[in-house]
C-alpha cells in the first residue's frame, strides 16, 4: 500500500493535467490537423476519434492522451469518463538536416522535422454541459452570462 498526499488527493476545480511529448518525429502541420479535430472533445470521444482517423500522426497522439488520463486517475483520482481535453498545443521542435545523393554528384537536402504536442485535459465535474453552444461552461461563468442577460432585458438578479 503506498502513502499518498491528501494535498494531492484534493479534487481541485482549476487542476489541469497534462502530457508532454517532444521531439516527436512528425510534421506540426499534419499534427495540427489532427489535434483541432480532438480539442474540446471528451476522453472518450477523443479515443474514438483518433483510433479511427487515418493518419499516421494518431498513434503519438492517442499515446499521449492515454498518458495524460493515466496520469489523471494515479495522480488526482480523476475518473476518466468525466476527462474533457481543454488545451492541446503542437509546436515546431528541431529539424534534422540531411543530403539526399542525387545525379551527378550533387545532394538535395532534406528537413526531418520533430514537434512537441502537449495535451491537457481538465475534470468536468466542476462544470456543466450546455448543449446549445455545444461546450463546457464553468458554473460561474454561466451565472454572469444569466446577470448580463438579464439586465439587458430588464431584469435585475440579486
Amino acid at each position: 500500500m503506498r502513502k499518498t498526499n491528501s494535498y494531492r488527493r484534493k479534487k481541485n476545480p482549476s487542476r489541469e493535467v497534462y502530457a508532454l511529448g517532444h521531439h516527436i518525429s512528425l510534421s506540426t502541420h499534419k499534427a495540427r490537423r489532427v489535434i483541432d479535430q480532438i480539442r474540446g472533445c471528451s476522453y472518450e470521444q477523443t479515443l474514438m476519434i483518433l483510433e479511427l482517423m487515418p493518419y499516421r500522426v494518431c498513434y503519438p497522439i492517442l499515446k499521449l492522451v492515454y498518458s495524460a488520463a493515466a496520469n489523471a486517475s494515479h495522480n488526482w483520482d480523476f475518473k476518466k469518463t468525466g476527462l474533457v481535453i481543454s488545451k492541446a498545443e503542437v509546436s515546431k521542435g528541431t529539424a534534422v538536416k540531411k543530403l539526399k545523393p542525387r545525379a551527378r554528384g550533387r545532394g538535395y537536402p532534406i528537413k526531418r522535422t520533430a514537434s512537441h504536442i502537449k495535451i491537457v485535459l481538465k475534470d468536468t465535474s466542476w462544470y456543466e454541459y450546455d448543449k446549445n453552444k455545444e461546450y463546457l461552461l464553468c458554473l460561474k461563468k454561466m451565472n454572469e452570462k444569466k446577470k448580463e442577460a438579464g439586465r439587458y432585458a430588464g431584469l435585475f438578479y440579486v
